[in-house]
């Protein structure tokens, strides 16, 4: 199975887990280059996707159904 396809089968949640395990990985310095370097890109493939995830999630939770039924953006007065 291919990276990309375990990613997307993991929930947000537990991406985000992954992904700070890299990080604590990463930052123990006790991790060899080249396997570091692999970890690194997938850290960044991990944060892009969750990046997109939660985006996505915004995107669908500032829009609001009016009287109507109609979509319309959601607006947070400051």
């Amino acid at each position: 199975m291919k990276e990309k396809e375990k990613k997307e089968e993991l929930s947000f949640e537990e991406n985000i887990k992954k992904l700070e395990m890299i990080v604590r990985e990463l930052e123990s310095g006790e991790t060899p280059l080249d396997i570091a370097i692999d970890k690194y890109k997938e850290a960044l493939e991990i944060a892009k996707f969750c990046d997109t995830k939660l985006k996505n999630a915004t995107e669908m939770v500032s829009k609001i159904v009016d009287d109507k039924g109609n979509l319309q953006e959601f607006q947070i007065e400051d």
